[in-house]
C-alpha cells in the first residue's frame, strides 16, 4: 500500500537505484529531489561507496542532508555546508580481516582481497593484483602484510569459481557476525565491514540525530547491501532491476534505475500528498 502522507525522511541507495547504467543521474531526478526537500523532507544517500567517494556521492545526490557511506561505517551530516560533521566512523582492524580471509581460504582456496583504508578523495584501494575489479583505475597493488597493517574501512573478497551470493552465504557461515559483517552490492565481490555496520545501523544514527522514528522513513534500494535498511525502515521501495531478495522485501516496486524509478515514485507521492 502506498503511503498516504509524506515520510519524515527519504533514504536512497545510489548505484543501480538513483544512478543509471551510464553512471549519470537525470535532470528529472534532481528536480524531484529538490521538490522533496522543498516539502520539508530530509534526504539521505545510503551507499556502499566509501568515504573516498564522498565527493562523487555529493555530485550524484547534491540534495543529501546526510550521507551514509561505506555501507554504514561513515555517517556525515552535511546540513551546514561550511562545517560537515562526522557522526560515525567505524573501522575493522587489519589483523581481523587477515584472520577471516585465512578462514575463507582454508575452505575455498585462493581468495582475492582488496581493502579500503584511505579516505582521501579518490584514494585507491589496496590489495592483490586482480583483473576483474570493475574500476581498475581505483587499484594499487600492495602486499597483504602491508595493506593489513591498518584499520580497514571496508574489505572486498572474491573467488574465481564462486558467485557472490554463494560466497556471501559461505562467509556468513564461517565468521561470526560479532567479528565482521558481510554483504554484496552487485559488483561481483563480497564486502566486509565492522560488526554491526550496515545501512540500517547507519540510518539509525541519522534517525537519532534528527529525532525520527524508523517507521517514518521511506527507503529505496536494489542490492543485498540494502536488505538491512529494508528490514529497518517503515516503507520499502525497490527499483525494477533489483536483486530478488530486495524485490521480496519491498512493499512496492517502481521503475528501473534507467527509467528514473525513484524520481517517478517520489513525483507521484508529492502530487498525491501535497
Amino acid at each position: 500500500m502506498r503511503p498516504q502522507r509524506l515520510p519524515k525522511l527519504v533514504a536512497t541507495d545510489l548505484d543501480g537505484t538513483v544512478v543509471r547504467s551510464d553512471e549519470t543521474v537525470s535532470g528529472f531526478t534532481h528536480a524531484v529531489f529538490d521538490r522533496v526537500r522543498a516539502a520539508g523532507v530530509p534526504i539521505v544517500g545510503a551507499t556502499g561507496r566509501g568515504p573516498r567517494l564522498e565527493e562523487l556521492s555529493r555530485i550524484d545526490l547534491p540534495h543529501a542532508d546526510l550521507l551514509v557511506l561505506g555501507g554504514g561505517g561513515r555517517v556525515l551530516d552535511l546540513r551546514d555546508p561550511s562545517a560537515p560533521r562526522v557522526l560515525r566512523d567505524a573501522r575493522l582492524p587489519g589483523p581481523v580481516v587477515a584472520g577471516l580471509v585465512e578462514a575463507l581460504e582454508n575452505r575455498l582456496g585462493r581468495v582475492k582481497l582488496l581493502v579500503e583504508v584511505l579516505d582521501a578523495q579518490r584514494a585507491p584501494l589496496w590489495g592483490d593484483e586482480v583483473d576483474d575489479w570493475p574500476y581498475p583505475d581505483d587499484l594499487k597493488f600492495r602486499p597483504r602484510e602491508e595493506s593489513l597493517c591498518y584499520d580497514v574501512i571496508k574489505a572486498f573478497v572474491k573467488t574465481d569459481d564462486t558467485d557472490s551470493d554463494t560466497l556471501l552465504r559461505t562467509a556468513r557461515g564461517l565468521v561470526s557476525p560479532e567479528v565482521a559483517a558481510f554483504t554484496h552490492s552487485g559488483l561481483g565481490w563480497v564486502e566486509i565491514t565492522p560488526p554491526g555496520v550496515d545501512k540500517a545501523t547507519g540510518l539509525a544514527v541519522v534517525a537519532a540525530e534528527l529525532g525520527i522514528d524508523a517507521a517514518d522513513v521511506l527507503v529505496f534500494g536494489d542490492m543485498p547491501n540494502d536488505i538491512p535498511m529494508f528490514e529497518w525502515a517503515g516503507h520499502r521501495v525497490a527499483v525494477a532491476n533489483a536483486h530478488p531478495e530486495i524485490l521480496a522485501l519491498a512493499d512496492e516496486v517502481t521503475l528501473s534505475n534507467d527509467r528514473d524509478g525513484v524520481a517517478v515514485y517520489l513525483d507521484d507521492l508529492l502530487k498525491r500528498t501535497t
